[in-house]
């Protein structure tokens, strides 16, 4: 499948001081990082509230880039020139304190003003991902460097004539998968390219929804859904608690962080409903425990490979084991209906459609 997702914000943190900067401000361990690698990680503000849940890619011994979810980027932008500024506070403890970093230049790869080095996302998903890519031509050198890389790994490569940063990663749980951030201006002879190449081999055009999908049934979070949002949750709440790095002496949001873990009670986990054909959950519907006792409630839904609904829930952790049963309220009604006592023959009720927990992670 080949994802339009350029409407996603792609920004560079160059210098000296960049893993530091990405250090502070990002809760996973940036240093760790070595040229041609990247990791999942998350902004937190001082109350340890996600701001939002990122990639960042280390181009060059001086140079990540960071690619954040569209609908935050306005504010992804804002948060981190206020950071990098002084202008917002940064711990709780020591309000005076800024972050570290300051050998530091931020640059928005979709602004016009970066000319040449502007980067939109082009993502292209699937086993024959690497065949397809391949397919548009490159030179010896090139050819093995791409074929070399494992999961989560990157390099700049000049294919089928087109200049790219090739990254294999995605969002949709595919193990051969690819994001490949080309100038804006390049990107509909590159999208036209990949088709033209890939139309022998099934590709497709893919929708967000299909993302939405793919994303929701391999187990991964959406920013708004599994960690932030109306709800607030934190990303252990989310289920991604072990991209915290609490090891590392400071960074934004660490000792609220810490705090929170403490007393936290819920978990996203995924679950299936045990039967095709049933209804589809959404985002707040109620989760019950066998007891008819609710212990929380649905974030995602979607269908499976196999046609049945799956999708992520926020409930208590004594109930988060794999295979608990579950049941779910599709579409609860606002209405509680007749009391027991007064039902007569051919009333209708509501019950829970039976779900189990599965593992958080599709195996695929």
């Amino acid at each position: 499948g080949l994802f339009d997702v350029s409407h996603m914000g792609v920004y560079q943190c160059e210098g000296p001081d960049a893993a530091l900067f990405l250090d502070s401000v990002c809760a996973n361990d940036i240093s760790l990082l070595e040229v041609g690698e990247s990791c999942y990680t998350h902004f937190l503000d001082p109350d340890a509230n996600v701001i939002d849940d990122t990639l960042v890619y280390r181009r060059s011994q001086e140079k990540y880039l960071v690619v954040v979810n569209a609908s935050n980027d306005d504010k992804d932008w804002a948060w981190f020139n206020a950071v990098l500024n002084g202008t917002v506070k940064v711990d709780n403890q020591r309000p005076w304190a800024r972050a570290f970093g300051k050998n530091v230049i931020l640059r928005n790869l979709r602004d016009p003003k970066e000319g040449a080095d502007m980067r939109v996302d082009i993502a292209l998903q699937g086993p024959k991902s690497r065949e397809i890519l391949l397919s548009l031509g490159c030179d010896a050198d090139t050819r093995k460097r791409v074929m070399a890389l494992k999961r989560t790994e990157l390099c700049d490569a000049v294919i089928g004539g087109f200049d790219l940063v090739v990254s294999r990663t995605g969002y949709t749980g595919e193990k051969m998968a690819f994001e490949l951030f080309v100038h804006p201006d390049q990107a509909p002879a590159f999208w036209d390219a990949l088709m033209k190449a890939g139309e022998p081999l099934g590709i497709k055009p893919c929708g967000l929804g299909a993302r939405d999908s793919l994303r929701t049934e391999a187990g991964l979070p959406l920013y708004g859904h599994e960690m932030g949002g109306e709800k607030n949750l934190s990303v252990s709440e989310g289920g991604f608690g072990s991209y915290i790095k609490i090891q590392k002496p400071w960074f934004i949001g660490r000792e609220a962080f810490i705090a929170h873990e403490k007393q936290r009670t819920g978990v996203v986990v995924r679950f299936r409903f045990t039967e095709k054909g049933v209804r589809m959950a959404h985002n707040g519907d109620p989760v019950v425990d066998r007891k008819g006792r609710v212990i929380g409630y649905v974030t995602s839904c979607a269908v499976d490979m196999e046609g049945y609904l799956t999708g992520q829930a926020f409930i208590e952790r004594k109930s988060a084991e794999e295979n608990t049963p579950i049941g779910i309220f599709q579409g609860a009604p606002k209405a509680a209906g007749k009391a027991p006592a007064d039902l007569t023959t051919g009333d209708r009720v509501a019950l829970p459609t039976p779900a189990v927990v599965v593992s958080r992670f599709a195996k695929l």
